[in-house]
């Protein structure tokens, strides 16, 4: 999850003030010592933290809630909006033809994050490219152009060469056609001169038309000094915050992003190409603060239902007018799947970001994935007719599909159930007129607004 630990100890601060109508100056007073605790142990800079924190303290003092609005409600929308303003815009990223360069330490995640942004720049439309330089790290240039196949883009490199500076040129030349040139540099293990000097002449070679700083969301402190040096040697415009699906603290990028002047380009959580998504200041403090990120969630939704039709043949409409069957039920799983981890997704929902998830058992997830796995291997051992019917699965074809699939008859047992309830929800939402529907929507978005209320029934899979 996003900076997990900030945002449970954010959320139980604000948590502390439920119940109460009016809040006086030592409510917010230990209001904004926990959250000066809070991002402290995040690794935040220290001169942020006292900047945010009495931006903080003045407005809960000096500014009245509207009416109707409780005091934990009135401080979380002030702590929103002064976490958003602390973290700026996104930095602009425009679909359009350019050159990027990356720079960072050696394992920052440099390689990775070139094949992200370039499936995610074809995801939008546009012809992208990776060029990797790197001739320092042994590996660097099978992983990259491994990682460039998974993304479905083209590559260039040249494991012959140990001159990056000549690799990036040809690179360049090779990649003319492509919209946008993503070059990935060496790293080091620390802020040599050598490194600075590759990367200045690289830089002068490429002349890009962004630098974006690649770190690892536990670097801590030590980012205020990687942030400055690099600024000075080439300028950046925008940074990468990496693997973000860790126990990392995360607050030292924040740190580095306002030592540079520049702002967040990319988050990136997880291995895969498709792991990575374009920061959006107001979704992502949104999810910190258990409030949920609508936005983005509907984004991987729409993308990881397009994938599921193109690859399995899949109209998601046809549930909707015909019976839904197993094969339905497997699909759904699919694109569930492809929006990515589960509980940075359920981050997304109002009201499952915030208390209910720190709540849950710190293997929930895990046993939930290996559940979707477990119903996919025994769907694998049906025959086309139970898929379609899944009402002639009696007793006989249950222990079958047991002994062929190795999965418990308990499991398969569940695996029906969940059909069936699965089945009852389309029906109804099949029966649901516009107006329910807008009602429905309308009730959700009001869970997330008030930053932790409701929960979300029905999940399908994982419910």
């Amino acid at each position: 999850m996003v900076l997990d630990d900030l945002g449970s100890s954010l959320r139980g601060t604000m948590d502390s003030l439920r119940g109460k109508s009016r809040i006086d100056e030592d409510d917010v007073q230990e209001v904004v010592k926990q959250i000066q605790r809070s991002l402290l142990s995040a690794d935040v800079d220290v001169d942020l933290v006292m900047e945010l924190s009495d931006s903080i303290k003045t407005r809960a003092l000096e500014e009245e809630p509207p009416g109707g609005t409780t005091a934990r409600d009135h401080v979380l929308k002030i702590v929103y909006e002064e976490m958003v303003d602390l973290i700026g815009e996104s930095t602009e990223i425009p679909l359009e033809e350019q050159t990027i360069m990356l720079a960072g330490l050696q394992g920052s995640g440099k390689t990775t994050t070139a094949a992200k942004m370039a499936w995610w720049f074809s995801k939008k439309g546009l012809r992208p490219a990776v060029i990797q330089t790197d001739t320092f790290r042994p590996g660097a240039y099978d992983q990259a152009k491994q990682m460039s196949e998974n993304a479905e883009v083209e590559f260039y490199g040249d494991p012959d060469n140990d001159d990056p500076v000549d690799i990036a040129r040809e690179g360049l030349e090779a990649t003319a056609d492509a919209d946008v040139r993503i070059v990935d540099t060496a790293g080091r293990h620390a802020l040599e001169d050598d490194l600075i000097e590759e990367i200045e002449q690289i830089d002068d070679a490429v002349d890009p038309d962004r630098s974006l700083l690649v770190l690892d969301a536990a670097i801590g402190q030590g980012a205020k000094e990687q942030a400055r040096q690099f600024e000075e040697s080439i300028g950046i415009d925008g940074v990468v915050i990496t693997k973000l699906d860790g126990t990392a603290k995360g607050g030292g990028a924040l740190t580095a992003v306002n030592e540079t002047g520049s702002s967040i380009a990319f988050l990136g959580a997880g291995e895969t190409v498709q792991d990575i998504e374009r920061f959006e200041p107001n979704g992502f403090i949104s999810r910190l603060l258990g409030m949920g990120d609508l936005k983005q969630l509907s984004e991987r939704v729409e993308r990881a239902m397009e994938e599921t039709q193109e690859e399995d043949d899949w109209d998601p409409e046809d549930m909707m007018e015909g019976e839904f069957t197993l094969k339905d039920m497997r699909n759904q799983m699919k694109a569930m799947d492809r929006m990515g981890p589960l509980d940075q997704v359920l981050d997304m929902i109002p009201g499952m970001g915030g208390g209910i998830m720190d709540q849950l058992p710190d293997d929930a997830m895990d046993v939930t994935q290996e559940r979707m796995r477990s119903f996919e291997i025994a769907m694998d051992s049906m025959t086309e007719e139970e898929l379609e019917n899944p009402a002639v699965i009696k007793s006989d074809r249950l222990e079958r599909i047991a002994r062929g699939s190795g999965v418990p008859k308990e499991r398969i047992e569940e695996l029906l159930e969940q059909h069936s309830m699965m089945k009852r929800t389309m029906d109804q939402f099949g029966n649901m007129g516009d107006g329910d529907m807008q009602r429905m929507m309308k009730k959700l978005q009001q869970q997330g607004g008030g930053g932790g209320g409701g929960g979300m029934g029905g999940m399908g899979p994982f419910g």
